[in-house]
């Protein structure tokens, strides 16, 4: 009798194994942030100890090392996480609101490219299909749809069609001059220039 309740024991201690895939994809999210920090010169060491797992694992699902950093810069560089936080966005809510929300959302998507392209894109080789050509057209074309269907219960209220006014939004994200004497914009501020204009509601 005792042998089936040790094999239960043993059953309930055994955590579920990864797939090779889910294995990949917990390596890279883990990676992203210490790439970030550390650049190219990160080692496979410390991103095991992040992960919690032992070094060798790493290499049963990436080739080497170049081949993981590669990985990171194109999970870096795909819009799909940032998608996804558009389209969770409450269309109930005022479309000041849903753009500062988008906004923010945008900027955590652009500053993590930022930062991953900044430090690995020196290190020259093929890039990733997002970083340029079609990739980066796909890219940027599912992110302006995510922001069409943000704008689009206000349609009536747009001076011009929600595609247009969503290609300014993500323009002006994308190229939002900063100043060395002043902070930039928070989301809700730099919403509210692009909904009112620049000038303040005592002009004339």
């Amino acid at each position: 009798m005792t042998a089936p309740e040790e094999n239960q024991t043993t059953t309930r201690r055994r955590a579920p194994g990864m797939t090779p895939e889910q294995r990949r994809k917990m390596i890279i999210q883990t990676a992203i942030p210490l790439i970030a920090e550390y650049g190219a010169a990160v080692t496979t060491a410390k991103i095991a100890r992040a992960a919690g797992i032992g070094e060798g694992t790493i290499f049963r699902v990436f080739a080497d090392k170049d081949e993981l950093l590669h990985a990171c810069m194109a999970e870096a560089l795909s819009p799909e996480h940032a998608v996804r936080e558009l389209d969770a966005i409450d269309v109930s809510q005022p479309l000041p609101d849903r753009l500062a929300e988008a906004a923010e959302a945008l900027q955590a998507h652009l500053s993590r490219m930022g930062a991953i392209a900044g430090t690995l894109g020196h290190r020259g080789g093929k890039h990733p299909g997002t970083v340029r050509g079609a990739g980066r057209n796909e890219s940027t074309t599912r992110i302006r749809a995510a922001l069409v269907e943000l704008l689009e219960p206000d349609q009536a209220a747009l001076r011009r069609p929600p595609e247009q006014i969503a290609a300014l939004f993500f323009g002006l994200l994308f190229t939002q001059p900063r100043t060395e004497d002043e902070p930039d914009l928070t989301p809700q501020e730099l919403v509210d220039v692009f909904l009112n204009g620049a000038l303040s509601g005592g002009a004339e």
